[in-house]
Order: C-alpha cells, then sequence, then structure tokens
C-alpha cells in the first residue's frame, strides 16, 4: 500500500513508487495523498485530498486485498495522517515505511508544521524506519548534528531512522542507520554525481517492497540503496531540470 502524492513530471511521489515496488516483484495499491505542480526543477505548489476519501480508499482495499506493507510519502496536510493512523490502529501488524517528505530537493514546501508535527507525534513511532535525506532531518531533530537528530527523534518514539545522504559531497554517498538495537550501520556508495528526482521515493518504496516480500529490515534496506544506486546510473533526461531514475529495469539480485 502506497499513500504518496502525484508529480505530474512522473519522475516522483506516487509513479516512482509504483514503478519501483513493480520492479521489484510486488503489487502496488496506490492511494494518492495530494496533487501537485510540479516539474524535475521543483514544486511549485500542492493541494491535499480529501482526508476521508483517503479514509474510505484505506478500509475499501484492506477489506479486499492483502496488504504485506505500507510506504509513505507526502501525506498532504496533518488530517491525512490522522486517517492513515486510525487505519493503523486496525492493522498494526503491516510494516510501515515512511519517508518524511518536507522539502523538494529544489526547495519547494511539501509540508506545513501542522503535518510536521502530526508525522512526528503520531506516525514516526508506528514506522519500521524513517528516511529523512540530511534536510528532513535537522529540520526534524533540530539540529544539524545527523547523529544527535536521529537520537532526538528516537527518543520521542522512533523506532529506528536511515539517515540518507544523497545531499551531502565527496566521492561516496553515506547512508546511516540509527536504531536502538545497537550501533549505527553505515552504507557507503559511489555517488554518480549531481542531483536526481525522486531518488528519496525510490529508496522509500524500495524498502517497502522488500518489507513486503518478507526480508528483515536491514536486509530490506540493503537491498533498496542498491536497486536506487542502478536506477541512477540509468537515469533518464526527461525535462530540463534533475535526472529521474530509471526504476522500469524489472530487479535481479
Amino acid at each position: 500500500m502506497i499513500l504518496s502524492g502525484l508529480d505530474p513530471s512522473g519522475g516522483a511521489g506516487i509513479q516512482a513508487d509504483i514503478q519501483a515496488v513493480t520492479a521489484l516483484g510486488c503489487h502496488p495499491l496506490p492511494v494518492i495523498t495530494c496533487l501537485t505542480v510540479q516539474d524535475t526543477r521543483n514544486v511549485y505548489d500542492a493541494v491535499a485530498v480529501d482526508a476521508d476519501l483517503i479514509r474510505r480508499q484505506l478500509d475499501c482495499v484492506a477489506a479486499d486485498s492483502p496488504i504485506h506493507a505500507i510506504k509513505t510519502g507526502a501525506l498532504g496536510n496533518a488530517a491525512v495522517v490522522d486517517a492513515l493512523v486510525a487505519f493503523l490502529d486496525k492493522n498494526p501488524h503491516i510494516p510501515l515505511i515512511t519517508d518524511p517528505v518536507i522539502k523538494a530537493a529544489g526547495g519547494g514546501d511539501l509540508a506545513d508544521q501542522a503535518l510536521i508535527d502530526a508525522m512526528k507525534h503520531q506516525l514516526f513511532s508506528r514506522a519500521d524506519v524513517i528516511t529523512p535525506n540530511g534536510v528532513e532531518l535537522a529540520m526534524l531533530g533540530d539540529t544539524e548534528d545527523p547523529a544527535e537528530a536521529a537520537h532526538r527523534l528516537m527518543a520521542a518514539g522512533c523506532r529506528s531512522v536511515l539517515a540518507t545522504g544523497g545531499h551531502g559531497d565527496g566521492p561516496n554517498i553515506t547512508n546511516t542507520l540509527f536504531s536502538n538495537d545497537g550501533e549505527p550501520i553505515h552504507w557507503h556508495i559511489d555517488r554518480v554525481g549531481g542531483e536526481y528526482h525522486g531518488t528519496g521515493c525510490t529508496l522509500a518504496a524500495a524498502i517497502a517492497a522488500g518489507r513486503a516480500c518478507g526480508l528483515s529490515p536491514r536486509t530490506a534496506i540493503a537491498q533498496a540503496q542498491n536497486f536506487v544506486h542502478r536506477a541512477i546510473l540509468h537515469s533518464l533526461a526527461v525535462g530540463h531540470g534533475q535526472p529521474v531514475p530509471d526504476r522500469g529495469i524489472r530487479w535481479e539480485p
């Protein structure tokens, strides 16, 4: 089950999620949470879908189809979080992967303070892992220190935080998994260079697909990072902004 926004450029949001989970052998159950005015350069506006409509969609699909994992991206507003939390209360066994989408890579806003607070206080504690990029992690943890920010979020109820390093510099991307189970786990991935449209969506969706297929959280994260790296290596020039990772080739580990 995917709850995310619609990107009309096709580079991020629900389309990126659908492509990623399909490539990894899963069937997507997509629920659109917001409509955006967006291209490969930035997000210019976003309007949330009615939360009651989303609630009805969740209940309708769940009554008909088994759900093996849930992935969230841009959620539109705090009322949508309320609807999702009510659904999770009835289905606490389903693994949840949350990409706390706050800002687009171009700087456009995708969450107001009410939505950020709802995610922090209602949603994060229910997720297997949240996957903030560096900018989002600093905003959520109220500090520029990634480790301190992650530990503050865990102290507030997060089970684990995958701090992604795609927005940094240097020859490698370092993604770090913080959890209460032990020392942080670091993954170092060759940096291809530049910014890519929809990589955060792709990563979180790929983790959810791995969990839906029965992988452990850490194995799902490792597989997802390899999938994203390959998609970036075959990126597509869709528009005049950021290239789009090619998620269309079926994954073969």
